[in-house]
């Protein structure tokens, strides 16, 4: 059974994104990331910039993160938080793209978005905390933040932003169809996993 969508949700620093995109290019298929926050702050009026953190961070409590924005925005709709309403546009954003075609879609909390559909294939990447120091110093370069903490923090944002919005742990197996040690397998042989599994997923009613 062809999965024709994949989700990547990912530890920071295990090379999620690149194993995404890289499963993208070889399938020839379109992928949202980047290109997912544009498409939200175009239907959303928000600064992509603050899209781009909000989907890192807890939700706000209060209307007040209306002041931070860099553009102009809508009014509060039926007294949501920002967080809330972009969580909206987010949510109906991932369903349409999901509805336009195969795709891979990273993070967003994208697997929770279409988990009922059948056509789709959840994934998680994790990995050693030395694996993933390592590697955001090689990309991102030092920070006055120990490369450690900055992964702590980082992860812990993502796991509360979560939570909130799909009442699910992040990370916990139960919630993908695998879960790929980048570390472990390394970040070509976890493309490879995936590309077999979207093109010979058994059908588990036959």
């Amino acid at each position: 059974m062809k999965k024709n969508i994949i989700t990547v949700s990912r530890e920071f620093g295990s090379g999620g994104r690149t194993i995404g995109k890289t499963v993208a290019q070889r399938l020839g298929i379109p992928y949202y990331d980047k290109e997912l926050v544009k498409q939200v702050a175009l239907e959303s009026g928000f600064d992509p910039k603050y899209i781009e953190e909000q989907g890192e961070f807890a939700p706000g409590k209060t209307h007040f993160a209306f002041s931070f924005l860099g553009r102009g925005v809508p009014g509060v709709m039926g007294g949501m938080t920002a967080a809330d309403f972009l969580w909206t546009i987010q949510h109906n954003v991932i369903l349409d793209l999901a509805e336009k075609g195969p795709c891979v879609i990273v993070g967003r909390c994208a697997d929770y978005i279409l988990r009922d559909r059948t056509d789709c294939l959840h994934t998680f990447i994790h990995a050693s905390m030395d694996f993933r120091a390592h590697r955001i110093v090689r990309l991102y370069g030092e920070s006055e933040v120990a490369p450690e903490k900055r992964l702590q923090d980082k992860d812990a944002r993502r796991r509360i932003n979560y939570k909130h919005y799909t009442d699910r742990e992040w990370g916990m197996s139960q919630n993908y169809h695998v879960c790929l040690d980048s570390s472990v397998l390394g970040i070509d042989k976890c493309v490879d996993i995936i590309l077999d599994l979207a093109e010979n997923c058994p059908d588990p009613t036959e």
